[in-house]
């Protein structure tokens, strides 16, 4: 292999010539002068388009090449404009690195694979850049990737939610591909417009190709849906209903808790350390104590209790027959969801009438929200559709979050989580 060949394959670069290679030792940089392909010179550093020169430019510059060995390695090359007809004056492409980068493609393709695979400090100190600059070029990356991939082709079954990924009310809307299970679009924001915002960008047609969406019961989703998508089948998330049970729940164990603790304050105090044995029984501030100890055996599923938790509960259904009713009925909406779909809607129907009759306001005010979403949490048993496959993605995406620490823009924080769940993960150079 002749040398050229041979300073090619080690730099990275394609459709370029090598004029010459220095060694700066001083700042133990090694640098590469080259320049494009005559085929690859006076291009539009944007689309590509052949232009016509408009000057020299700013001068010669350089572009951070991969590392050989621990030696850093950099580009150096002419950066002439031209004037494209769309773009008006821009530098000159070059075949090395894209538009505006201060680093090549192998360097870039390096560090978004990197970014999704290990920890900040790791991309950080093996790459020797700041995290802001691996925002940067995650960008870059997954521009390029989705200009190759549509990623809304052949969308049929979608599921949409949002979250936070940052303190003071920043939130991200999400959607997912049920079928391919994979995140096919983020944006900042949890509002009607942001949902219509997807939707813009899916097109009429694709719109009306869309058969299911599922949703946390969130009205203003379900009004862009219906708007948007009138013949899709709208499903309403079995865990976020059953949430709502399980709020209310909670909601009537704190009523309980806090009647508790008033009481407590009419009785006699005691000092510290152990109270006597002919010390005044004190029942409702024991009886405080055991309701704040008995969240998570109401919360949990009654083949998951541990014998201490079943022996709470036992306690309550004693003690608390009111409490107890709504744990009754936490646990009957749960069940509904394992039935078949004939069989729910009788059981769903009979549950509602009884939310009706509990005289448990949460439970009241709950079993209106229950109807209000009846269809939509039918056609969940009928398609046997929910948004699990969407929690999972938020909670990576929470994990991500944690990882894009210090990136300035929630854009980076999205190329960052389309990267790693969009389907299209970056590889390293040199391997197909």
């Amino acid at each position: 292999m002749r040398d050229v060949s041979l300073w090619r394959n080690l730099l990275g670069i394609e459709k370029t010539v090598l004029e010459r290679v220095v060694f700066d030792e001083d700042a133990q940089v090694l640098v590469a002068h080259v320049r494009p392909v005559a085929r690859q010179r006076g291009r539009c550093g944007r689309c590509r388009r052949r232009s016509p020169q408009y000057d020299g430019g700013p001068g010669r510059r350089r572009w951070r090449a991969l590392d050989l060995g621990t030696i850093r390695a950099e580009l150096e090359a002419d950066t002439p404009r031209v004037r494209c007809r769309e773009h008006g004056v821009v530098v000159a492409a070059v075949p090395w690195a894209r538009h505006d980068a201060g680093h090549t493609y192998a360097f870039d393709d390096q560090v978004a694979w990197l970014a999704t695979q290990a920890s900040k400090s790791t991309v950080t100190e093996l790459m020797r850049i700041a995290w802001r600059t691996v925002g940067s070029i995650i960008d870059r990356v997954w521009e390029d990737i989705d200009a190759q991939h549509d990623r809304f082709d052949g969308l049929r079954r979608i599921g949409i939610d949002e979250i936070s990924y940052k303190k003071g009310h920043k939130y991200l809307m999400v959607v997912v591909d049920h079928d391919r299970r994979r995140l096919v679009w983020a944006a900042p924001g949890r509002t009607s417009a942001t949902v219509h915002e997807f939707f813009d960008l899916l097109g009429e047609q694709r719109c009306a190709l869309i058969t299911h969406v599922s949703a946390d019961g969130a009205d203003f989703i379900d009004t862009v849906v219906t708007d948007r998508c009138p013949a899709a089948v709208r499903v309403a998330d079995p865990f976020h209903i059953v949430a709502w049970a399980t709020d209310a729940l909670d909601e009537v164990r704190r009523q309980g808790w806090n009647d508790a603790r008033k009481q407590a304050r009419a009785e006699p105090k005691r000092g510290r350390g152990r109270p006597r044995s002919d010390a005044p029984p004190r029942p409702a501030s024991d009886r405080a104590k055991a309701l704040k100890g008995a969240r998570y055996s109401l919360w949990k599923n009654p083949e998951n209790l541990t014998a201490n938790q079943q022996a709470k509960l036992a306690w309550i259904a004693r003690t608390d027959p009111r409490l107890h009713r709504a744990y009754l009925l936490k646990e009957g909406l749960r069940v509904v969801f394992a039935l078949p779909h004939d069989a729910a809607a009788e059981a769903l129907d009979r549950w509602i009438s009884w939310a009706r009759r509990c005289r448990i306001p949460a439970f009241v005010k709950l079993q209106k929200r229950i109807a209000k979403h009846r269809d939509r949490i039918l056609a969940a048993i009928e398609h046997r559709l929910s948004n699990g496959l969407i929690e999972s993605t938020n909670t990576k995406i929470r994990l991500i979050t944690r990882m894009a620490y210090g990136f300035k823009s929630a854009e980076a924080l999205i190329a960052m989580a389309m990267l790693s769940l969009g389907g299209h993960r970056p590889v390293l150079p040199g391997r197909k």
